[in-house]
């Protein structure tokens, strides 16, 4: 391959990276056709893949693939040979030059914009935060899998079938009205904590493109609430990432290996960050509703009272769990809750806890098996602890996590 092409390629693969989700709302948002508008871009990176290397990268590679997808636009509405269409495109440009001037002040943020836009109430609630992260975030169907503890075939049977939904029901994807935006946020929280939790768990957490969907996250997590005053989930879902981020210095050693929280040097915890926690969660508290990420970012709080030379209150912990539990059963909820059990009475009533959590759920939760594997340490299990060890090393991709469960696994050996 010429030096040329190689040049423009990466160029390509970069704007794609960096890109692609601000080009994808500014067509979506405008087009008010998120399928048209995806189409449209996907043309574009495929053209400058065919004309950037005989014609040369041009100066602005994002404005280039913007003009194009409009041109693409354009061209599949007057291929369509519709009066309608056409009259259509032109009372939409009009709207668009009376109206953007107003967008600009309610969404400080083309990619926030277009999160509220792609959780339509018609497509399927379970596919609404799947297929924002696939569309806004760029990210693919095996990594959603993982944020949801899904299969990739299933995932991508899951992100297919809302698709063709849209397609079946034509949905055009219009600009919410402010009085709409309430029964979207959730999908929309959900989302901006699956890109936080995505972004989270790669081993070394250096990688650019990792960092990058972290802080975005908490940017956007920002953004909301100053969109939506008042809203304490929103509150809750920023204090819960700003308590998460705040530990990621501790979070591995020196070699990289996994450090559990109870280990962590919580000198090493970022003092900013768990402040502003504190304050944004104590800000949802006063409205006095509590809800999942309110109660996650609680115990998080808990935890993190030992920056602050105090201990941790365990009690309270699985109190916070017991609630989450009740409002939104999960199995990471109950799993982690099986640990605080053990906190407070014993390795055995956590072992216990454990058990009774249904076996198609725990199957291949990583988790569960790392925490059934101290536990039945803890309670001198030998044989079941170095079993679970072996379940949950074999379920581990991060490398730092393998690392510490082994060294784990040998002290029982040992």
């Amino acid at each position: 391959m010429r030096e040329s092409s190689t040049e423009s390629v990466r160029v390509v693969a970069e704007v794609a990276r960096e890109s692609r989700a601000r080009l994808l709302a500014i067509l979506a948002s405008r087009e008010r056709d998120l399928h048209a508008a995806e189409d449209a871009l996907a043309d574009a990176f495929a053209q400058a893949l065919e004309t950037w290397p005989v014609e040369g990268v041009p100066t602005s590679p994002v404005a280039w693939l913007l003009t194009a997808s409009r041109r693409r636009l354009i061209d599949g509405l007057r291929r369509s040979g519709s009066e309608r269409a056409r009259l259509e495109r032109l009372a939409r440009t009009i709207e668009n030059e009376v109206a953007s001037n107003l967008e600009i002040e309610m969404w400080p943020d083309e990619r926030l914009k277009l999160l509220f836009i792609a959780a339509h109430p018609a497509v399927e609630a379970s596919a609404r935060a799947p297929l924002m992260l696939q569309l806004v975030f760029g990210l693919d169907a095996a990594t959603i899998a993982s944020a949801f503890l899904a299969s990739p075939s299933a995932m991508s049977g899951r992100l297919v079938r809302a698709k063709n939904r849209i397609r079946e029901l034509g949905i055009s994807f219009d600009v919410p009205e402010s009085e709409e935006l309430p029964s979207r946020l959730r999908s929309v929280l959900d989302t901006i904590y699956a890109v936080f939790g995505t972004a989270w768990e790669p081993a070394d957490g250096t990688e650019v493109r990792w960092t990058e969907l972290r802080d975005e996250a908490i940017r956007l997590g920002r953004l909301l609430v100053e969109l939506l005053p008042g809203r304490p989930e929103a509150e809750g879902l920023l204090a819960l990432m700003l308590h998460c981020e705040a530990r990621r210095p501790a979070r591995r050693d020196s070699q990289g290996r996994f450090v559990p929280l109870d280990e962590q040097d919580v000198a090493l915890w970022d003092l900013d960050l768990i402040e502003e926690a504190e304050r944004r969660l104590a800000s949802a508290a006063r409205h006095r509703l509590p809800g999942r990420f309110q109660l996650e970012a609680a115990i998080q709080s808990a935890h993190a009272a030992r920056r602050f030379g105090r201990g941790v209150d365990w009690a309270d912990i699985a109190l916070f769990y017991d609630e989450l539990l009740r409002i939104e059963p999960t199995i990471a909820a109950a799993t982690a809750r099986a640990a605080v059990i053990a906190r407070i009475e014993g390795p055995e009533a956590g072992l216990a806890a454990l058990e009774r959590l249904p076996e198609s759920a725990i199957k291949d939760y990583q988790p569960f098996w790392a925490t059934r594997a101290e536990l039945s340490r803890s309670a001198g299990l030998r044989r079941e602890a170095e079993a679970a060890y072996d379940r949950a090393i074999g379920l581990s991709d991060d490398p730092g996590v393998r690392a510490h469960l082994l060294g784990r696994r040998a002290r029982i050996v040992d």
